[in-house]
Parts: C-alpha cells; sequence; structure tokens
C-alpha cells in the first residue's frame, strides 16, 4: 500500500508522514521533492521554478514509486502537494492505473492555521516572536508557500482530492492515528511525552529545512 499524504505547504504533511514511519514497522518513507531538488540543481538559478511543472519530475515520481512498491514489501508513505488535476492524474492517477493501491488523504486546516505553522515549523518560536513583534520574521523565508496557500486549500476541496482529513485542533499523532485507523494499518502506540514529541518534530523540521 501507498500512503499519498497531500495537503498546502506547512499543512504537517512531512510530520504525519515521519510519525507514521516511527510507529509503522517496516515501512519506508519517500518524498518526491528529494527529486525536485535534484532537477534544481541541474538549473541555472533564473530556471529554477516550480519543478512539478517539468513533466520529468512527474513521470520520475511514477517510475521511482512504481518500483518501490514492486520491490518492497511494507508500506510507502509519499509526503508531497500536489493540487493540479493533471499532475495528480499523471503521479496518483498512473500508479492506481499501473495497479497498485494508493489511499490518498488531504491534511487541511483553516488558513490562519497553517500561516501560523509555517511561521512555526515546528521550533517552537511562535509566541517568543510574536512577544517581540516579529511574528512573520519566519515566514518571510516561505513565501513561496504563502504564495500557493489559497491555490491550494480551493484545489484540495475539489472531490478528486479526498480523502480529507482537518487537522486544526489535532497533534500530529492524532492525525496518525486517524489515517491508521481509515487504511486498517496497525500503528504502535504512541507513548512519548510532549518534551520528546516536540524534539521529534523540531529534528524532522530542521532535517528537511530548504536552505
Amino acid at each position: 500500500m501507498l500512503l499519498w499524504i497531500n495537503g498546502p505547504f506547512g499543512g504537517g504533511k512531512t510530520q504525519t508522514a515521519h510519525e507514521l514511519h516511527r510507529r509503522l514497522p517496516g515501512s519506508v518513507v519517500c518524498d518526491p521533492e528529494q527529486l525536485g531538488y535534484g532537477l534544481h540543481r541541474m538549473l541555472p538559478p533564473h530556471m529554477r521554478g516550480d519543478f512539478q511543472d517539468h513533466a520529468s519530475w512527474r513521470y520520475g515520481v511514477f517510475e521511482i514509486l512504481d518500483l518501490v512498491l514492486a520491490e518492497h514489501e511494507g508500506t510507502v508513505i509519499v509526503p508531497m502537494t500536489v493540487v493540479e488535476p493533471e499532475y495528480f492524474a499523471e503521479t496518483v492517477g498512473r500508479l492506481r492505473e499501473n495497479g497498485h493501491e494508493v489511499r490518498h488523504f488531504a491534511l487541511l486546516a483553516e488558513r490562519e492555521t497553517v500561516l501560523d505553522r509555517l511561521r512555526d515549523r515546528g521550533l517552537g518560536l511562535v509566541p517568543f516572536l510574536r512577544i517581540v513583534g516579529q511574528q512573520d520574521l519566519l515566514l518571510r523565508r516561505e513565501q513561496f508557500a504563502v504564495d500557493k496557500l489559497d491555490r491550494c486549500l480551493e484545489q484540495l476541496g475539489k472531490p478528486e482530492f479526498g480523502e480529507r482529513i482537518w487537522t486544526d485542533t489535532a497533534t500530529v499523532a492524532e492525525v496518525a492515528d486517524r489515517i491508521a485507523d481509515i487504511t486498517g494499518l496497525p500503528l504502535t502506540p504512541n507513548i512519548d511525552g510532549r518534551l520528546r514529541n516536540r524534539l521529534r518534530r523540531m529534528a524532522v523540521t530542521l532535517k528537511h529545512a530548504h536552505v
């Protein structure tokens, strides 16, 4: 089975994917962004737009995931924002057409909730920055995500992008539990306390930070 975790940038996809991976033995996280970053590094800076617009990215994502699903026995977890219907068809749709079981989930939240997450990115700095009047300091590094936010929320409300999970008041562990309940996947219990959960989120954020 492949779990495709969709949602707006800053919606919690990567954190949820790694929470599922942590608690689902035999699973693997395959992040299509890595292929996109590779394409960017092959291009001069002025040509580095949205890598999803390259047919090579869409075909490459399909080809690699098709291979992993054929050779790996465990669950494959894919955190990736895809909101253009034709791109969705060339990735998720094509994998399904090739006989793979793909469960798609769109993690949604209110606009301000997503903006808060983009400001924070798991580092816990937002309360301090609000006190000093610099709450949007970190948000300036997320301009691409902010520019795409309204488009993402609009598109992910369309029928082809079900099924949806609203995450405004849910923790990452609770979102993972919800996905496991829907799919019947046996997650190990989440026994970590608040501090360890916070440290783990920070570690995932720093690992996936785009420099």
